[in-house]
């Protein structure tokens, strides 16, 4: 497929400067650009690669000035990043869609299976499955008893989703994900540990994406949420009943304990931790390796260190690390003077 710069901004709004009809047939990045790819500038840090990329047409924002000419053909737009996002979209879009039921698949009889559906190789879809249209579930994908698939999802490789769960329209879950397996419920007793039965589900609504080796657990009674728009990251755990709102992002190897309820438009950095039972509130951010064992306090909260604090106190306490050597060996040095002053006073 190829795109002159014309109808590229066409597409996303953009304004040309330089020629219309330069054409672009793939994406690089700016610093790795090539004749005929389209490539984009929203960082600063990159700015100084423009003048030297090969790349055909370059996005960037409205606002940027350039100190020198450049080579390329540009497309300003108001949001670079953004753009780039919609035409990476587009372009995936183009690509024909998979239909078919590979001869290998095993699918019960008592599915019930939507139109220009996919199937792969050695899936297996159960009693009572139904798979909505257009939905593609490539080899190896395992969909238990009961459970409900919306139009338009994409399943990729050894996904497996657990017997009763559902799922909503535009869902994609990558490869190893598991989607319904039992919550970590188990009671002491004197010989050891009785499992608590997992007896719930997981409810996944519209347009959730979910990385791979991803693990949602489903609820000891009731349902484990993932709500619209939603964003996971890989390797991330989501333990029973617990709810994420809609349009946050988690990103990889975040974990949550049973029962967290996490509010919506939230943004969660990579290995952030959640203690069971707590609230966190809309809009909150929560800074990579973050400790959360308590409620927020309100919408748009920022949390970093462990236990979660506000950043401001947090840098403040860390500015005191480097002084607690000394702090230690002025407390040390009061601690011998007031020894040595007991001591000759009880010798008087």
């Amino acid at each position: 497929m190829e795109f002159t710069a014309k109808q590229i901004a066409e597409l996303i709004q953009g304004r040309v400067e330089g020629n219309e009809n330069a054409t672009v047939n793939t994406f690089a990045k700016i610093e790795e650009g090539v004749p005929g790819a389209i490539s984009f500038l929203s960082n600063p840090k990159y700015t100084h690669y423009i003048y030297e990329t090969k790349s055909s047409v370059v996005l960037i924002n409205e606002d940027v000035e350039l100190e020198k000419p450049v080579a390329a053909t540009l497309i300003r737009v108001k949001n670079a990043y953004e753009c780039v996002a919609k035409l990476l979209q587009f372009y995936e879009s183009m690509k024909p869609a998979k239909t078919g039921i590979d001869p290998l698949a095993s699918i019960s009889p008592k599915a019930t299976i939507g139109k220009d559906v996919y199937i792969g190789a050695f899936a297996v879809i159960g009693d009572g499955a139904v798979i909505g249209d257009g939905t593609q579930i490539h080899p190896h994908v395992v969909v238990g008893d009961g459970v409900t698939i919306g139009a338009k999802c994409l399943f990729y490789p050894h996904v497996t989703v657990y017997q009763g769960c559902k799922i909503g329209n535009n869902v994609t879950i990558h490869a190893g994900s598991v989607i319904g397996a039992d919550g970590f419920g188990f009671a002491p007793n004197t010989g050891g540990y009785d499992k608590i039965p997992q007896i719930g589900i997981v409810v996944i609504e519209d347009d959730v994406e979910i990385g791979a080796n991803t693990c949602v657990d489903r609820s000891t009674m009731g349902q484990t949420v993932i709500h619209k728009g939603v964003k996971l990251d890989n390797l991330i755990q989501v333990a029973h009943n617990c709810e994420i709102g809609e349009n946050t992002v988690m990103s990889a190897q975040a974990g949550m304990a049973g029962s967290t309820k996490i509010g919506a438009w939230c943004m969660v950095g990579g290995q952030a931790g959640f203690s069971g039972h707590i609230h966190v509130k809309d809009k909150t951010f929560v800074g990579a390796q973050c400790g959360v064992i308590g409620d927020t306090k309100g919408d748009g909260e920022q949390l970093i260190g462990s236990p979660a604090v506000n950043p401001k106190m947090y840098f403040k306490a860390r500015a005191l690390d480097a002084k607690l050597p000394d702090m230690y060996r002025q407390i040390a040095q009061l601690q011998r003077e007031l020894d040595a002053l007991k001591a000759k006073i009880e010798k008087e």
